[in-house]
Order: C-alpha cells, then sequence, then structure tokens
C-alpha cells in the first residue's frame, strides 16, 4: 500500500471514531435522561424499569383498593342519612277559638322515605296534651288532623313550605314553619 492509501484509510478511520465517539455521548445523554425519568417515578431512585414498574403497579393496585373501600364507606353513609329523621315540619295554630298566641303545634319528622313520626300538642287554657303518630312510606295508621297533614306534606316536600329564616353561618335551619 502506499502512503496516499495509507493517509486516507487513517483519515476515514479518525472520521468513523469521531462518529462512533459522538453517537457514544449521544447515547449516555440520552441514557442519563431516561435514568432520571424513572428515578422521577420511583421514589427511591431506582433506575431498573422492572423495579419501577411494579413498584408503580402496587401503588396503582393500592389506591384502587382504597378507592373500592370509599365508595362502600360513602355508600354506607348515604344510606345512613337517607334514614336518618332530617326533614322537619312544624306547624303552630290555635286549637281553640278562644286562644290566642298559636301556642298549639304539629310536627313531622321524617326520613327520606317518609318513615317517621308526627307530634301534636294541644293547649288550651287548663291543660296542655300531646299525641304521637308513627309515619311510614309519607302514611299513618292513624288518621291525621288537617294539621298533622300539612306538617307532614311539608315535612316529604310535597307542599313547599314558606322561605326558611336567615340562621347564622354553619347552623342550618332544619325546620320548616308550615303554618
Amino acid at each position: 500500500m502506499d502512503a496516499s492509501t495509507l493517509t486516507t484509510l487513517a483519515i476515514v478511520a479518525v472520521a468513523v471514531a469521531l462518529l462512533a465517539l459522538a453517537l457514544a455521548v449521544a447515547a449516555q445523554q440520552r441514557l442519563a435522561g431516561v435514568r432520571r425519568d424513572f428515578a422521577a417515578l420511583d421514589d427511591g431512585g431506582q433506575t431498573d424499569i422492572a423495579r419501577v414498574a411494579a413498584t408503580q403497579n402496587h401503588r396503582i393496585d393500592r389506591l384502587t383498593a382504597e378507592l373500592a373501600a370509599l365508595r362502600e364507606h360513602v355508600a354506607s353513609a348515604e344510606d345512613d342519612v337517607r334514614q336518618s329523621l332530617r326533614n322537619v315540619a312544624v306547624v303552630r295554630y290555635d286549637a281553640f277559638g278562644d286562644m290566642g298566641g298559636r301556642l298549639s303545634f304539629s310536627a313531622a319528622i321524617v326520613d327520606d322515605l317518609g318513615d317517621g313520626i308526627v307530634l301534636s300538642s294541644i293547649h288550651a287554657r287548663g291543660e296542655s296534651r300531646t299525641y304521637a303518630k308513627g309515619i311510614v312510606g309519607g302514611r299513618s295508621s292513624i288518621t291525621l288532623t288537617p294539621e298533622e297533614q300539612q306538617a307532614l306534606a311539608s315535612a316529604t316536600k310535597d307542599e313547599p313550605g314558606p322561605s326558611r329564616s336567615v340562621r347564622p353561618a354553619g347552623r342550618p335551619d332544619l325546620t320548616k314553619d308550615a303554618s
């Protein structure tokens, strides 16, 4: 081989070596970026993709189980709320024409299914009487007075009650005066 061929071959070899070095540096930079990404995924700083994927999969499974438990808890709480006696309405009236001040009342206290109780207190000059009537499904097996029917209708939202009075912040008005 002559000297010019050897020189050309040496120049080509140096160019190939420089190209290989550039490719190696670029690959190393990409690998460092991938390692940073995996380190961000895993708190332990592991860069093994299998471990990172397994850890993330375990976390997702745990969160899925926690979410299912929370959904069950919320459903149970919703059932409890539906069964709570939270619908209240009061009708005040004068039971006797000679009495003033609307001291007699009927109060309906029911849950969202219409189960609960109607309480009535009849106030007269010399005495006061109180009656309780059970309510199931919005109906009573005992005949209700018109005032009791009005209170029950308002508590079960069959009849819109009057506007509610303003309450202090954080203290909702849970009663409706339907008189």
